[in-house]
């Protein structure tokens, strides 16, 4: 080592050279994580192997610290570094599995405008599988499934609950009455702040723009703010496009701060929401369902409709317990036109055509009224391996 004094410039330039090197070795990684996934077809073992992560993380952690890094930042990494190599796997096994899905464009209709939450979602989900969009912007949940359904587009992406301020019941209530399959899932974080085409002090803000829910996830911070008026819009994207359009130092909209730059907006405040880490789950849907191949974890969706009658739903549930099936989420909404009766949402852990689903819809088909599966789609969700330091 010399004691050459080196100029910021040059070592910019290092530094340069040295991230265009890491980019370079992650796409190697990345192709070799798709010979894994054709060698895991041959032998029919599933994508994950946690035994094999688990070892693989703590040898990482273990040369890192030879290295001076911190444990820490060395499983962040490479949490990440496996996740993508989980899902680019299952993308390429999913592709496999379901030939004439495969599209090198989809027409995607989502809620709100350039910049909205669905519009974010959409372009992450179908990045993760090398398509590229034609974005069709809709101004109501009902006009996304029906452009799908009348075939102007291929997949509508609908957000369906939030860590925050839980469930989106239209949707909810929307998906009783569609022939649509949920096909796919991705889950978005949701990074709330406020927005403002002229900067002043907050106390001038006099109307604010938002869409109920994010609205609703920043209740707090608003409170804090005092008697404003409200004005709700049909997505984030029409709150900030209105807040642009009028150019007032006394209004400001809730929104994505990348997506307010679209609009040429500024954020005064950052991280707004209720809870720090807020994250909403959108499904994606389409005409036909998709073949769910064995080699990756699988959820199913279904709604059912119970006898009226003590422990009816009991019932129902003891069946997944008794078949060890996971379920994720349990969700009721009243049936439109008939006072007192639920419709119940159901997500399972559980691949739609395995035995123990199959059996379990046969029961639940006998203890039921009525009962549709509303898709079953690969599990989005890589729950990372816990490494002790």
């Amino acid at each position: 080592m010399t004691d050459k004094q080196y100029s910021l410039d040059d070592i910019r330039k290092n530094v340069s050279r040295i991230d265009n090197e890491l980019l370079k070795l992650l796409a190697e990684r990345r192709q070799l994580s798709l010979e894994v996934a054709k060698s895991k077809i041959e032998t029919a073992k599933p994508v994950r192997d946690l035994a094999r992560e688990h070892d693989l993380l703590l040898r990482l952690v273990n040369t890192g610290q030879e290295l001076q890094l911190d444990p820490q930042y060395v499983t962040q990494i490479f949490h990440t570094i496996i996740e993508d190599s989980v899902l680019y796997q299952q993308a390429y096994l999913q592709k496999l599995a379901n030939p004439d899905s495969l599209q090198p464009v989809a027409r995607v209709s989502f809620l709100g405008a350039k910049g909205s939450y669905s519009h974010l979602a959409s372009r992450n989900y179908f990045s993760k599988k090398q398509t590229k969009l034609i974005e069709m912007s809709c101004s109501t949940f009902r006009d996304v499934l029906s452009t799908v359904e009348t075939g102007n587009a291929d997949y509508g992406v609908l957000p369906i609950e939030n860590t925050s301020s839980g469930s989106i019941n239209e949707v909810y209530d929307l998906l009783q009455h569609t022939s649509l399959s949920i096909v796919g899932e991705i889950t978005q974080p949701i990074e709330h702040s406020l927005l403002v085409a002229k900067e002043a002090p907050l106390e001038q803000i006099t109307t604010l723009y938002s869409h109920p829910q994010p609205h609703q996830q920043c209740s707090e911070f608003l409170h804090a703010m005092g008697d404003i008026k409200q004005e709700y819009c049909s997505s984030t994207a029409e709150a900030m496009q209105k807040v642009a359009e009028l150019n007032r130092d006394d209004i400001a909209a809730i929104g994505n701060a990348s997506s307010g730059e679209i609009y040429g907006l500024t954020a005064v405040r950052t991280g707004i929401a209720n809870q720090h880490e807020n994250y909403t789950r959108f499904i994606v849907v389409a005409r036909k369902p998709v073949d769910v191949t064995s080699l990756i974890p699988a959820k199913t969706t279904l709604i059912m409709s119970t006898a009226q009658k003590a422990g009816s739903l009991v019932e129902c549930l003891v069946v997944l317990r008794n078949l060890n099936i996971n379920m994720t989420k349990l969700e009721s909404r009243p049936v439109i036109g008939n006072p007192w009766e639920e419709m119940f949402y159901i997500d399972v852990e559980q691949n739609l055509k395995s035995e123990v689903m199959q059996s379990a819809l046969e029961e639940l088909t006998r203890l039921t009224r009525f009962i549709k599966v509303l898709g079953c789609y690969p599990s989005e969700n890589v729950t990372p391996v816990d490494v002790e330091f």
